[in-house]
């Protein structure tokens, strides 16, 4: 029985309660009705159930596609603003023990290169890193107890922390790894990390367990009640996502959106971030054998929906998309995005004779080019870090984000973290159009003190300080 409460994956991701909602929303598709209701409820920033999403999504009425996308827009604009925090992907080792289908880590793979980054290596690969100018970084490795245990981890994340190079510095490190024991996720804790990032790949049980055979990540219940064990061991920034294309797309919506109502009931806050990755081309793995893929159309009106069903919470798109799909998913909702990354172990220093990567990036720019790309668009590239050291997580970034009152310190903080960047390692071109962004936007901020410490700060950052934040 359905109990979004209840602490066991099967009740709080009920196939029956999930099966019952796509009913019902292909039921009401077009009930106008119901659906004005349920985008007046959205309108007033009150976020939507499992249910109500489910039917804008089963919905194909032109006009409604078109109310959504545009309160998503109003959504997205109102808490996030014009930024766009970036971040990159390091990953560690690809050694591993699981046998999941749709990954050339599966453990089987004799083709692809198996990799562990030594403490020297992950040296070189955060200079790298800090060259391009990223300040945040998410951790990924294989599940592999022997070749990669969580001393490892823990070891590489204090390494990382303690790698100052020129002007860079890596100011949060958030960590995508296997679930794994409330012990475990205390030390990760302890290490200081930011959020920590799952994907349950998808929220269908019997595709769950075909699609994971053999292997640790078999255990469809440990896999999914790992947030549960992560915020008991006191990590309050958890991110969801799920992997499209898997699966049916419409099944695992609604289980993304009960899982974060989950997390809200039995925890007391939400997800802080939604992932929405695509599946993508990699070795040893044939797309022909996933028929469930989602067409560019469907996956935006995916990610606008998402916005106006979970305003307050990040959403999180990776390399693997396009160009194209990127620019048209910011505007829906996405607030973070990857920028130059490598999906390979050791990528960042050289590219590598051998394939150790995990799926083919999709937009393959540097992180300049998008960084100007997103400056030509009208955004501004945050690289803060602010909220994670001091102290603004869980419950109480939640607060800030619903009172509206985080854009006080979140765009002073994004001007004065792309100020750094400009000063660093921009391109002049890149630099010149940063500049004329800075100066526009310091002047709408509203509140005079804050208007004149940041621009005393955007002059101490020009003369060689740097890290001020509110």
């Amino acid at each position: 029985m359905y109990n979004s409460k209840s602490k066991k994956a099967e009740d709080f991701i009920n196939d029956a309660e999930i099966l019952e909602t796509l009913e019902y929303a292909r039921k009401n598709k077009e009930n106008m009705p119901l659906i004005e209701d349920i985008l007046q409820k959205a309108a007033e920033y009150k976020g939507l159930s499992y249910r109500e999403a489910a039917v804008l999504l089963e919905c194909e009425l032109d006009e409604v596609k078109e109310r959504v996308s545009k309160l998503a827009e109003h959504i997205k604009n109102k808490f996030y603003g014009n930024r766009i925090v970036m971040f990159a992907p390091l990953y560690l080792s690809n050694y591993c023990v699981n046998e999941c289908r749709y990954c050339p880590y599966h453990g089987s793979n004799k083709h692809i290169a198996r990799k562990q980054l030594s403490q020297e290596d992950i040296v070189r690969e955060v200079k790298a890193l800090q060259d391009m100018g990223h300040k945040r970084l998410a951790l990924e490795t294989g599940e592999d107890p022997e070749n990669c245990p969580i001393e490892y981890v823990l070891e590489s994340i204090k390494t990382i922390y303690g790698i100052k190079h020129k002007n860079g510095a890596i100011r949060r490190v958030n960590v995508n790894i296997a679930a794994t024991t409330v012990e475990n996720y205390k030390k990760l804790k302890d290490a200081g990390i930011g959020t920590y990032i799952l994907f349950q790949e998808t929220y269908h049980k019997p595709t769950y367990e075909y699609l994971h055979p053999k292997g640790p990540k078999h255990n469809y219940a440990y896999h999914t009640e790992a947030m549960d064990r992560a915020m008991e061991g006191g990590i309050d920034d958890v991110g969801l996502g799920v992997l499209f294309g898997l699966n049916l797309y419409k099944y695992d919506f609604v289980g993304l959106l009960m899982h974060a109502k989950h997390l809200e009931d039995a925890m007391g806050v939400g997800p802080h971030t939604i992932s929405v990755p695509r599946i993508r081309p990699a070795d040893d793995v044939d797309l022909k054998e996933y028929s469930n893929a989602v067409p560019d159309s469907i996956f935006e009106k995916i990610v606008a929906i998402l916005r106006i069903a979970v305003p307050y919470t990040g959403i999180i798109m990776s390399t693997r998309e396009s160009e194209k799909t990127r620019r048209e998913c910011l505007k829906l909702g996405v607030s973070q995005i990857s920028g130059g990354s490598s999906t390979s172990v050791g990528g960042y220093v050289e590219k590598e004779a051998e394939n150790s990567a995990q799926f083919e990036v999709n937009d393959t720019r540097t992180m300049d080019e998008i960084v100007n790309w997103l400056l030509t668009l009208g955004y501004i590239p945050s690289f803060c870090t602010a909220c994670y050291r001091e102290g603004r997580t869980g419950d109480r970034f939640m607060r800030l984000v619903k009172s509206g009152a985080i854009a006080h310190v979140c765009h002073p903080n994004a001007i004065m973290t792309l100020k750094e960047y400009l000063e660093d390692y921009a391109s002049e071109d890149t630099r010149q159009k940063g500049e004329k962004m800075i100066e526009k936007e310091v002047e709408l901020l509203q509140n005079e003190d804050v208007k004149r410490i940041v621009k005393e700060h955007l002059r101490d950052l020009h003369n060689g300080k740097r890290d001020f934040r509110f």
